[in-house]
């Protein structure tokens, strides 16, 4: 049996792209509904955002290490349609700038196969990065033994 991985992202037309891929299609199906309604909440509060970054190629990964972009070598759970950077939006433009530990309460709002933080030392903290994978199951999706079903609960 397949997965959203195996049977939507690896036969997609842009599986190596070198460009940011902001398409909320190639997030799961569970991890997509979850960051909307993060975007929702967020907007309610009056701060609008935006989906920068949803599918990362191992390419444009081993590019974004060697631009010191990155610590990361490896691609990691954005190559699976788990992860997404949410950004303001500012006049239709992303932006990083300012606080967005808003983003992390929102995360944790919405536990019920929640997307979660992730959890890191604060020296390789990512802020507006949300993923719908515990950093304990990183290494089974990593190897292909383990893929998340919609019951599942990165806080769990």
């Amino acid at each position: 049996m397949g997965n959203f991985y195996t049977d939507a992202i690896r036969k997609d037309a842009r599986f190596a792209s070198l460009q940011p891929i902001h398409d909320l299609a190639l997030l799961e199906p569970v991890t997509r509904s979850k960051v909307l309604v993060i975007i929702a909440d967020a907007a309610a509060a009056g701060i609008k955002l935006m989906a920068y970054e949803t599918y990362r190629s191992q390419a444009r990964q081993t590019r974004l290490y060697h631009q010191r972009a990155t610590k990361l070598k490896t691609v990691g759970v954005h190559h699976y349609g788990l992860a997404c950077d949410l950004v303001k939006d500012i006049a239709g433009e992303p932006s990083w700038k300012g606080d967005f530990a808003f983003l992390g309460r929102l995360a944790k709002k919405h536990r019920r196969g929640a997307i979660g933080e992730v959890p890191a030392p604060a020296s390789t903290v990512d802020s507006v990065h949300v993923q719908r994978c515990a950093i304990a199951r990183q290494k089974a999706l990593f190897a292909g033994t383990w893929y998340p079903d919609q019951d599942y609960d990165p806080y769990a």
